[in-house]
């Protein structure tokens, strides 16, 4: 885990020194706010708006490789860049435009992981908001293990009023019931 975190660190850093505005999501945040599990990969949010993603995804892949033969395509197309650090570790870069990924990146702080290994990660709400929206089971499995650590702490209001628009957007409603139900059995 401790190699996996430096380099989220380096890629962090990679991003910071360019003046672009991040935050690290996925597996690694669940490390902060639910309980640990095995993760392989670097998740990251970036935001990049609309309209000038080259750059960012230019930046990034003169970095670190490309996991595709058309990694550039592909980013631009997909809005994620997939790329691999030396040993093979692999990292996704979302590309942030939506104001939901702007209030993300503004909410994320930074958390010491190891003396020395310190990441501004997404809030917890966010990552519940994130992992509902993705809605796998692994997802769900996350989202059990933040709620049942964070508890009475987490603002439902702020998950539930960014939640419900994009399941609005994904005609997925039964997302919103799903997470009552959950937090429901968790809480009682």
């Amino acid at each position: 885990m401790i190699d996996l975190l430096r380099i989220a660190v380096r890629v962090q850093g990679f991003l910071d020194g360019q003046g672009w505005r991040s935050c690290v999501i996925g597996g690694i945040a669940v490390h902060r706010w639910g309980h640990p599990r095995l993760t392989y990969d670097v998740d990251v949010t970036l935001l990049t708006g609309f309209g000038d993603e080259e750059k960012y995804v230019d930046g990034i892949l003169g970095q670190f490789a490309g996991r595709r033969a058309d990694a550039r395509a592909f980013a631009l197309a997909r809005r994620v860049i997939l790329v691999v650090a030396e040993g093979g570790t692999e990292i996704d870069v979302a590309l942030g435009g939506l104001p939901f990924e702007e209030r993300v990146v503004g909410r994320a702080s930074d958390f010491e992981y190891y003396p020395g290994i310190t990441l501004r990660t997404c809030s917890a709400e966010d990552l519940i908001v994130m992992k509902a929206f993705a809605e796998r089971d692994m997802d769900w499995g996350d989202i059990r293990s933040i709620v049942a650590r964070q508890g009475r702490t987490l603002k439902w209001r702020l998950v539930m009023s960014e939640l419900k628009p994009l399941c609005r957007l994904k005609e997925s409603p039964e997302i919103l019931d799903k997470l009552k139900r959950l937090r429901a059995s968790i809480e009682s």
